[in-house]
Parts: structure tokens; C-alpha cells; sequence
């Protein structure tokens, strides 16, 4: 008999490549949740996590660490990890005996980064579909590293991935552009910003492709993959900044009405006078802004346009 009964347990599972940023948004979100009042843990499911940045709950390091398997079985990181969740998988009674202290709590899962495990691989997804037989419900949060849209082949290649992982995971889904401060850094866009989040006609980005000698010869095959991305009609991303209160805020409403949490009136008070009090140097939403206006002039529109568009 499952130890969670009667009650439900809301949370998100934060998954995405190496370097998506899944452990520095788990510390985000869940300062930003307990400013909110929100009750919140984090549990680790990524057993090559060391030092981990924020207070774990729940660490898998207890159960099977990275480092032990590939020593032990002679295995690589990518097999070390697969068996690592294949092993978890095996053990569940040791994370619903873990879980079961936590009552009364919104959950932080910080999985591993490997694509496989969420594209093809079945040990993560049964994990998940475990957590809801115990009345979890979860949304899974796919972050993908903002300098992708700076080259349009890694784009179509994110885009491909991330509806490869929606399909697959089977949970309500969202999927954010990461480090969203630092976009700049990688090079112009070839559009404005709204055309990766949104993911609006990828015609016009298969064109620009086209320009490139290397990608010519592949002009056909881009078509048939953007043709089933956009016959699907389900990736966009939310962008994100961690350290910018108004793009957290968008983040956790979008993940709360995703995964059915409603805001009580407690916090929903929190959240308004948290956001009224944001106009201090270190939550510059400005930032995000200025960026979007930049990468805005492509197409001859201005924020203002934008916000009379909605």
C-alpha cells in the first residue's frame, strides 16, 4: 500500500541538457518559492550532483552515486547514468520512504541532464509515472540554453529534442529558454525574440539556414523536420532569467497552471508585494527587456508594439 494517501503533492521535475542550468534554477525557484510562502524541498535525482548549491531534502547520492558505478561496473557517464536510473527505478520504495517526511510540501526534482534518458530511454519516464500513482502532480520544466537561437541548425535541433521529450515524458510540459541575461553574449538573432519563444512560421529560419554552404545540401531534410514541428503545434518556450523576479514569476505561473496548483490568497499577497518591491538593482527585469528590443529592430517593431499587440 502507497505511503501517500488522500492528499496531492504539486512539484516540477526540472530536466534539460548539461548546462541548462537545472541545478541553478532549482536554487532560484526555491528561494523564490519560500519568499512566496510556499512550503518547497528539493529532492536530487542526479547522481553525478556534487556540492550541491541549495538545502537537499532528498539526495540520491544516498542510494547510488555516479562515481561508484562507473568504478565499480567499468562503465562511461552515459552508461553509468542510465544504469544509475535503471537502479533508482529498481529501489522505488526507497524514495517513497524518503518522500514520505515531507508533507505538506511543493517539490523540486533536479534530474540528470542526459538527452537520452528522455527521448528514448524508459527508466525516468516510469519514475515520473510512479510519482503520480503516488498523487504527485508534476510538471515537467525542459530548459534549453538561450545561445541556441543564435544558430538556427542548433535551434531546429533543440526544437526536434524538445518535442521528442515531451512526447515521450508524458507530463504537463513547459519549456524555457535559460539564462536569458547572458543571450547577448552569443551573437545576434536572426529574429526577434518572440519568433524562438513562440516558435512562429520556421520557414523563415530554414531560409536563413539555407545560406550557410554546410546546411545547403541539407535544405530538404530541415523542411521535413520543421514541417513536424510545426505539425505538432506544441513546443514554445517561456524565456527565463533566474535572477529577474517578473521572468520567475512568469516561469511559476505558466508551471502552476500546467500541473493544476492554484495560489491561495496568502500567496498570492506575497507574490504582489514581492513584485512591487522589485525595482532594485539586483532583479533588473529591464535587462530582459532591452534585449528584447535589441533583437525587436529585425522586424521593425518596438516594444510598444508588442504590448499593444496583446
Amino acid at each position: 500500500m502507497s505511503l501517500f494517501t488522500g492528499s496531492l503533492y504539486f512539484g516540477q521535475v526540472v530536466i534539460g541538457p548539461p548546462g541548462s542550468g537545472k541545478t541553478t534554477y532549482c536554487r532560484g525557484m526555491q528561494e523564490f518559492l519560500s519568499h512566496l510562502g510556499r512550503k518547497v524541498v528539493v529532492v536530487n535525482l542526479d547522481p553525478a550532483n556534487e556540492g550541491l548549491p541549495y538545502p537537499c531534502a532528498v539526495d540520491i547520492s544516498e542510494l547510488v552515486t555516479l562515481d561508484d558505478v562507473m568504478d565499480g561496473l567499468k562503465l562511461g557517464p552515459n552508461g553509468g547514468l542510465i544504469y544509475s536510473m535503471e537502479y533508482l527505478e529498481a529501489n522505488l520504495d526507497w524514495l517513497e520512504s524518503k518522500l514520505k517526511h515531507h508533507h505538506d510540501c511543493y517539490f523540486l526534482f533536479d534530474c540528470p541532464g542526459q538527452v537520452e534518458l528522455y527521448t528514448h530511454h524508459n527508466s525516468v519516464k516510469n519514475i515520473f509515472a510512479q510519482l503520480s500513482k503516488w498523487n504527485f502532480r508534476l510538471t515537467a520544466v525542459h530548459l534549453v540554453d538561450s545561445h541556441y537561437c543564435a544558430d538556427p541548425a542548433k535551434f531546429i535541433s533543440v526544437l526536434c529534442t524538445s518535442l521528442s521529450t515531451m512526447l515521450h515524458v508524458e507530463l504537463p510540459h513547459v519549456n524555457v529558454l535559460s539564462k536569458m541575461d547572458l543571450i547577448e553574449q552569443y551573437g545576434k538573432l536572426a529574429f526577434s525574440l518572440d519568433f524562438y519563444t513562440e516558435v512562429l512560421d520556421l520557414t523563415y529560419l530554414v531560409e536563413h539556414l539555407s545560406l550557410d554552404p554546410f546546411f545547403k545540401k541539407f535544405h530538404h531534410l530541415n523542411v521535413k523536420l520543421a514541417e513536424v514541428i510545426q505539425d505538432y503545434s506544441l513546443v514554445s518556450f517561456v524565456p527565463l532569467n533566474v535572477q529577474d523576479k517578473e521572468s520567475m514569476t512568469q516561469v511559476l505561473r505558466t508551471v502552476d497552471k500546467a500541473n493544476g496548483y492554484c495560489f491561495g490568497d496568502r500567496e498570492e499577497r506575497n507574490l504582489q508585494a514581492m513584485m512591487s518591491a522589485a525595482v532594485g538593482a539586483d532583479f533588473q527585469f529591464s535587462t530582459t527587456l532591452s534585449v528584447q528590443e535589441k533583437y525587436m529592430e529585425a522586424t521593425g517593431k518596438t516594444v510598444e508594439d508588442e504590448v499593444m499587440d496583446l
